[in-house]
């Protein structure tokens, strides 16, 4: 039976009834001929039980679920909308069309999603089994991205996912938190780099006082209209969510402009989801090194060793007076802890064998997180979760954004990005260098990155290249052009002006026979075997086959060399989810 109640008081709980299957190795729904159909959620408006309330029944006629506007139908998906609850006028044309029924003898297997602290598992064909299935899609919330994102993650690159934890104070479980009226801000905000490789994971925390520029933001209103938020320059980066009605879509945006990762989707947590998502997993184990009593989180636990979960979880990811120097620095330490103690339970054997605690954690799950109407399905979640359950957490690093006291402030309140720590860190991100040796599975790509660089270079006079700025600032094409002409020799280059689209990093393209010519404009201006892509020339303004080089947002100016570090800066606060650290 789920939280809200749905079956009578004497219905079999459904977790009771998987059953694992010695010839198969999978949990199945076993339900005995003559017994009564146990109440298994549905979606809204439909029951858990056949006519007559018998087994039989409910096998030989399944139930039609009713149908979310804007949700899957079998040809496609369609975005959410952002409520869960349809509008009175809605039609029948505008909900989740009839789903083809489950082949027997399939199943569903275990679905991970450890990206966004929720693993769920469905498995078996049966009637119950279906219901279940659309009960979960009913639960989820989506909002639109926007165009903020990429369209969606994709198997073959790497991923990003942006992890909010939002201060609302609005909405059911909420209330009791200081403002009961506050919208909310991105009180803890998390990028997920999963590299292209699926070996490693980065989880780059950002200080909600961070001090940075707010784009402005299109954002879809609830009527479908298109709104444009005005931005903001020099403020705090939580105001990017909740302030001025802004979405996830708009973290997303500032996220990018900050550094340079289009992120792929979202997923938003409040405080009922620390909460749900703990006691489901049957909590989560933490360490403290001292007494910790903080009268503002309600956080009371002595020093050592304990099992959390619920209000006792929450009042732990709250607390930053009693921790370190008593600020939001030293509470994302005490969170990356809970993190990465959160994603070793759920990755455990205890966990994923046990379907009572799948089937709390997916009920938990669905219902506490908003997505982006990208992955707003079961099953677009589950391909995700497929993907983010490849690594092992002893590669999955935390580390904490390098800032410093904000040296505008007499009395510090905020922080600014501490340079060049932060941008080469961004830049490892950006190019999937991973934060911890990684015994590489797939080493040819690195292979041939490197053999890029390798072999005769032409004189930097037989260099022809076309010039475009993809998103460094204004300017830098022509600025780049003269350093080359004058200073490098490469005379037969030309300003191209702006590329199509905006690019994250600086991108080489050459035709097989102008390698010669790429690898002496990588020596000259310090580009990496990854910067450099094999193609096809383009013919320049005079009729000639010329390379081009496109300036991304990862353009530093004219002589500026953009080989990616291949080591983290000494003073960037990072730890691995693998280890169990007592929190000072």
């Amino acid at each position: 039976m789920d939280a809200q109640g749905r079956g009578r008081a004497d219905d079999v709980d459904p977790a009771d009834q998987w059953v694992l299957n010695p010839n198969t190795g999978e949990y199945e729904l076993r339900l005995a001929p003559s017994a009564a159909q146990p109440s298994v959620p549905g979606p809204r408006g439909a029951g858990g039980r056949g006519p007559g309330g018998t087994g039989g029944a409910a096998r030989a006629r399944r139930p039609e679920p009713s149908r979310r506007p804007g949700a899957a139908t079998p040809d496609g998906e369609a975005p959410s909308p952002r409520r869960r609850t349809a509008a009175p006028a809605e039609t029948a044309a505008g909900r989740r069309g009839r789903r083809p029924a489950q082949k027997k003898g399939k199943g569903k297997k275990v679905l991970m999603w450890t990206g966004g602290s929720l693993a769920f598992v469905l498995v078996g064909t049966s009637a119950a089994a279906y219901l279940y299935y659309e009960h979960l899609n009913d639960n989820i919330t989506s909002v639109s991205d926007d165009g903020a994102g990429t369209g969606g993650f994709s198997k073959d690159r790497a991923i990003n996912i942006l992890l909010v934890g939002t201060d609302k104070r609005t909405g059911k479980g909420n209330e009791g938190y200081g403002d009961k009226n506050s919208a909310g801000h991105a009180d803890t905000t998390l990028v997920l780099h999963v590299s292209k490789d699926r070996t490693n994971a980065t989880v780059l925390s950002i200080p909600r006082d961070l001090i940075t520029d707010i784009p402005d933001c299109p954002t879809t209103q609830e009527d479908g209209s298109e709104k444009v938020i005005p931005g903001q320059q020099r403020t705090r980066f939580n105001n990017s969510l909740g302030q001025e009605d802004r979405t996830p879509s708009c973290t997303m945006r500032t996220i990018t402009e900050l550094t340079g990762l289009k992120m792929d989707h979202f997923m938003v947590a409040d405080f009922n989801a620390v909460k749900t998502l703990t006691s489901a997993v049957g909590g989560v184990d933490v360490c403290l090194a001292k007494d910790i009593k903080d009268k503002d989180s309600k956080l009371d636990l002595p020093k050592g060793e304990h099992t959390i979960e619920g209000e006792e979880a929450l009042a732990f990811v709250r607390t930053r007076h009693s921790v370190g120097f008593g600020g939001d620095l030293s509470r994302i330490e005490l969170q990356q802890q809970f993190l990465g103690s959160m994603m070793r339970k759920l990755k455990s054997n205890d966990t994923l064998t046990s379907p009572t605690k799948m089937i709390k954690l997916a009920e938990a799950g669905t219902k506490a997180l908003t997505v982006d109407s990208q992955i707003s399905t079961i099953k677009k979640l589950a391909d995700l979760g497929a993907e983010l359950g490849k690594f092992d957490t002893k590669n999955l690093t935390f580390a904490t954004v390098p800032v410093v006291d904000n040296p505008a402030e007499k009395v510090k309140a905020t922080v600014v990005l501490k340079e060049p720590q932060a941008q080469q860190l961004f830049a490892m991100v950006r190019d999937d260098v991973s934060l911890t040796a990684v015994k590489q599975e797939k080493k040819k790509e690195k292979a041939a990155e490197a053999a890029r660089l390798k072999g005769t270079k032409a004189p930097a006079s037989e260099v022809r290249v076309r010039v475009l700025n993809g998103g460094a600032i204004a300017g830098s094409a022509q600025e780049t052009l003269s350093w080359l002409q004058v200073q490098e020799g490469v005379t037969r280059s030309e300003n191209a002006g702006n590329a199509e689209r905006p690019l994250a990093r600086t991108t080489l393209e050459y035709a097989p026979d102008q390698a010669d010519q790429a690898r002496r404009l990588a020596a000259i201006m310090g580009l990496s075997g990854a910067a450099l892509k094999p193609g096809k020339s383009v013919t320049n303004s005079q009729g000639v086959p010329a390379m081009t080089l496109t300036l991304g947002k990862d353009f530093k100016g004219a002589g500026v060399p953009l080989t990616t570090p291949a080591k983290v800066p000494d003073d960037v606060q990072k730890a691995t989810a693998d280890k169990v650290e007592c929190a000072k």
